[in-house]
């Protein structure tokens, strides 16, 4: 099998969001919250809070849905507004200073100040190109991140982007992955899907794409975990 494309997912592969507590200071900041409103022993609680309600998109998954929230959850990436809802209605679970911090902390995580590349990902990119190889990235996401793309510089790299908001169809199936090849005019199995998730990138399989998995690890943690890639292409 050769490889003529290569498919990547965002959050957890290409890049990693902040840390939690990071997202929720910043967005106090921005909001003028501090003093007694926002001492340090408050911040940290409502982090370790936010972080439990799984309220961050692309960090920790929720250690419970409540289920009030259950179906909006397993379908949040099919529109914005579903994204939003599942997000925020987690976030609401932990009871902060001002109920506009709900939304504002949603909208920081659209920024792309509030993502970081991993260490390795504009070389494996900017590799892929050279070899004139395609690359897509196919997310399950309810907002564009072409912007976070061109912000840290790998809009360059990659030459479609498929969004489930966009489509109406989230990874595991198969027709996200079938969109991102034919717009890369491959068939599946001259793709190679690469993801953090085994069982929403593992869809690929199943469409006849070969996968290889990454750990969803903080930036600092993976320093090279992209870089696999390239020894798979020989």
């Amino acid at each position: 099998m050769t490889i003529e494309s290569v498919l990547f997912d965002f959050s957890g592969t290409l890049f990693r969001v902040e840390a939690t507590g990071v997202w929720l200071r910043a967005v106090l900041d921005a909001a003028g919250i501090t003093g007694s409103a926002a001492a340090p022993g408050a911040v940290a609680r409502w982090a370790r809070e936010l972080e439990a309600a799984g309220a961050l998109p692309g960090g920790a998954a929720p250690r419970r849905v409540p289920e009030r929230l259950a179906e909006l959850w397993a379908t949040r990436d099919m529109t914005p507004e579903r994204h939003r809802a599942a997000y925020t209605g987690l976030a609401r679970q932990v009871e902060l200073p001002d109920p506009g911090l709900y939304d504002a902390l949603y909208d920081r995580h659209m920024t792309p100040a509030a993502w970081r590349p991993y260490p390795d990902a504009a070389e494996v990119l900017g590799a892929l190109r050279e070899r004139g190889l395609g690359v897509a990235v196919v997310s399950n996401i309810g907002w564009d991140l072409r912007p976070v793309f061109r912000a840290h510089g790998l809009d360059r790299f990659v030459d479609t982007y498929v969004l489930s908001y966009e489509h109406g169809v989230q990874k595991p199936d198969t027709r996200l992955f079938r969109v991102a090849c034919e717009a890369l005019g491959q068939e599946p199995g001259d793709v190679l899907m690469v993801g953090d998730s085994r069982y929403a990138d593992g869809g690929a399989a199943s469409l006849g794409c070969a996968v290889h998995f990454v750990d969803h690890l903080p930036a600092e943690k993976r320093p090279d975990g992209l870089r696999p890639v390239l020894e798979l292409l020989g």
